[in-house]
């Protein structure tokens, strides 16, 4: 991949990948960072990305696994406030955050991030298990179980069911 072709692909799926990750996250900040920080990898391997033909899964999955690394980092960073006797700081929910996001912040990790590739990547079961090391049938055991999940916890408590219906 030459310089040129490496600029068209980050201005053709950055903004993509920022929203495919803050799905996946749950913090925009974070999302950009992470997939920031995955291109810049990704330029000095331009060559070998080129060779994949998947740049794009590729940049995805850096940038998710820098994600897991950052919450590593700041769980233990947390622990260690928490051994000192010093309290944590943590940040709540902003009131901005929409049902869908905060929705999927409540999923575990494998479902919500396989949603994601499915919903918003576009990425077929297949792909799914490719990318994410997974067998095919657990990709979807995942999207059924995650779908099952959102569509209790997004369900409006103000709208009763009709007895009648």
């Amino acid at each position: 991949m030459t310089v040129e072709e490496f600029e068209e692909f980050y201005a053709q799926t950055a903004a993509r990948l920022t929203g495919q990750l803050y799905v996946m996250l749950g913090d925009l900040h974070e999302a950009q960072d992470v997939v920031q920080e995955a291109f810049v990898k990704g330029w000095s391997r331009r060559s070998q990305l080129d060779r994949d033909g998947r740049p794009e899964a590729w940049v995805r999955t850096v940038a998710w696994r820098l994600a897991v690394s950052r919450w590593r980092f700041r769980r233990r960073t947390a622990d260690a406030w928490q051994r000192s006797g010093a309290p944590p700081h943590a940040e709540g929910p902003g009131p901005e955050q929409v049902a869908l996001v905060a929705a999927m912040r409540e999923l575990p990790t494998k479902q919500r991030r396989t949603l994601t590739l499915h919903y918003v990547c576009d990425l077929t079961v297949e792909q799914i298990a490719g990318e994410t090391g997974l067998s095919a049938s657990t990709v979807k055991t995942h999207l059924a179980r995650g779908r099952a999940a959102l569509s209790h916890r997004l369900q409006d408590p103000r709208i009763e069911e009709d007895p009648d219906a």
